[in-house]
């Protein structure tokens, strides 16, 4: 169990830097296409930024549950060669929560 754990340690937390670079990026964009006025730029905006990053990291770590989950079973090998869809499908699900917020 441990090996499993620091496996999947090693694999998903150097991918939360890419995780949260495009997150970064997606708020960039779409602030640049919103292109809020100034005056609307108060700290409400900024807590439920603030609130979102922090939900979508907590988010983030429903990978560990699931990666754990499949490497307990008999398709460990395969997982591990595939497991990048599901980091990649994540990221677009939150990327796309961030672009396409009312």
């Amino acid at each position: 169990m441990k090996d499993i754990i620091t496996d999947s340690l090693r694999y998903w937390e150097p991918r939360r830097i890419a995780y949260n670079a495009v997150l970064a990026l997606a708020v960039a964009g779409s602030f640049l296409y919103y292109q809020p006025p100034l005056a609307a730029l108060g700290w409400p905006p900024v807590i439920g930024l603030l609130f979102a990053a922090v939900l979508a990291n907590v988010l983030y770590c429903a990978a560990y549950a699931a990666d754990l989950l499949v490497q307990l079973s008999d398709y460990q090998a395969a997982w591990r060669r595939h497991r990048w869809l599901l980091w990649m499908a994540g990221t677009t699900l939150a990327a796309g929560i961030f672009l396409f917020h009312d």
